[in-house]
């Protein structure tokens, strides 16, 4: 590994980096790495506690693996930076079922998926780093190709699979229903999960946006999703959050107008340094939607509907860009417009959601249930960042060897924005290619760092 990581510094500073990165075809695979993982002896630890009671950090280990064999359409990826998800965080507290139940269904499909069947789970759904190896039948990519990787894993053997790839009944999050995910010195994928890394950002920036980017633009800007026009108005829960942070951005981007809902002033400090003018401070306006754990409480979702008005001249949202939960769900409903969707991926606050059916049916709503992007869709949103559209919302990062607090503050809440990991990349700050581009959007890549 260490030979590895002093071939991937030569290119630091230097006139040509694809050249010093080519120089990795040559040296040889490891036969074991670092990677963080939870183990299957493990998955009662928790048994009887309160969610919020599970601490992510008893659950996560870093140790050294295996190094797995590289099948056909696969790469190797030298993993310089990945970033932490709620799906690392669910990963590491065996909810709703430990993951080891994926992969023993993956491990059942062909000989080759057997690999992923383990008493060990490599996490992480995001990976900036460079190609080492390529599998049979992999043309696009190469040793040394400096990389992103989206977490779509997906079979392609199925007709259902060909219209949209999120269809196919063998798609899987790479890194939560797979093995040898992105919180490692090295990483198996797909080589359609790999796209180019933006060259003006470092390392831990480019692998920050992959997951909650793609997922973003598939349920907002998407046909598949939202299909967001100008002049929607947006209504994005947790808009300075890891997937929030993106939805911001997005609808600015898009010409909609974004009513940001955060839960502190920092929070919507960084909305606003976004460009969003229309902002709610849930916590200091006192938003509580429910009277107990078993009752809603109506009177609160028409006061979030009238501030909403307030801030839009009189307009419901067109869209409401839900991905909470349980705890907001049930406004999301009340407060769309008349006709208006609204659209959801994840249940950060829990998966049972209830609502009052009457202001959906009778006033013609949808709801759209949206789930990370096909290919296309996660190429489209690397490739907004890669202009210059869309910036990273790294806040912090973390060392390999620190994953389980990293982990531990984003089950907290306890963080702004994305939270990094450095693998194999010994600082922030690397990987640059592009440093006039950068200059040109230094600000904006930054304006989460510290918070």
């Amino acid at each position: 590994m260490q030979d590895i990581l002093e071939a991937i510094m030569a290119a630091e500073g230097s006139s040509q980096p694809e050249r010093e990165l080519a120089g990795l075809a040559a040296l040889p695979v490891p036969e074991s790495y670092r990677g963080v993982v939870v183990r299957a002896e493990d998955t009662r630890m928790f048994e009887g506690m309160a969610t919020r009671d599970k601490d992510p950090r008893k659950a996560l280990h870093v140790q050294e693996v295996p190094t797995p064999e590289l099948g056909p359409g696969e790469a190797l990826v030298a993993v310089m930076a990945s970033a932490i998800n709620y799906n690392t965080v669910w990963t590491s507290i065996f909810e709703p079922l430990p993951t080891f139940k994926f992969l023993q269904r993956y491990g059942r499909l062909s000989e080759l998926t057997r690999r992923h069947d383990l008493p060990y789970h490599v996490v992480g759904s995001d990976a900036a780093g460079v190609v080492l190896r390529t599998g049979p039948g992999v043309t696009k990519w190469k040793a040394g190709d400096e990389v992103v990787a989206h977490c779509l894993s997906v079979e392609l053997e199925d007709s259902a699979g060909h219209d949209d790839t999120m269809l196919d009944p063998q798609q899987r999050i790479w890194g939560f229903e797979t093995n040898f995910g992105g919180l490692a010195e090295l990483a198996i994928v797909k080589a359609n999960q790999l796209m180019p890394k933006p060259r003006h950002l470092s390392w831990e920036e480019a692998a920050s946006p992959g997951l909650v980017n793609s997922t973003a633009y598939r349920q907002l800007v998407s046909h598949h999703g939202a299909n967001m026009k100008q002049g929607d108005v947006v209504l994005i829960w947790g808009a300075s959050g890891g997937l929030g942070g993106y939805a911001t951005q997005m609808a600015l981007n898009g010409g909609a107008i974004p009513v940001c809902v955060v839960s502190s002033p920092e929070k919507a400090e960084l909305c606003r340094k976004m460009g969003a003018e229309l902002v709610i401070d849930r916590t200091a306006e006192g938003f509580k939607f429910w009277k107990d754990e078993q009752t809603q409480d109506q009177d609160e979702w028409r006061r979030f509907g009238e501030r909403i008005r307030e801030l839009t001249g009189g307009e419901d949202p067109d869209i409401v860009f839900e991905h909470p939960g349980r705890e907001t769900f049930g406004a999301s409903v009340y407060v769309a417009k008349k006709g208006g969707t609204i659209v959801t991926c994840a249940s950060t606050s829990g998966f049972n959601h209830q609502y009052d059916n009457r202001y959906l049916w009778m006033h013609l709503k949808r709801i759209v249930g949206s789930h990370f992007a096909n290919y296309h869709e996660a190429w489209q949103a690397n490739r907004l960042v890669a202009l210059g559209k869309v910036h990273p919302t790294v806040s912090k990062t973390y060392a390999l060897e620190q994953t389980g607090q990293a982990a531990y503050e984003v089950h907290r809440n306890a963080h702004q924005g994305k939270v990094g990991v450095r693998c194999l990349a010994p600082a922030d700050g690397l990987g640059v290619r592009d440093i006039e581009m950068r200059s040109r959007h230094e600000s904006a890549i930054n304006r989460f760092r510290g918070h």
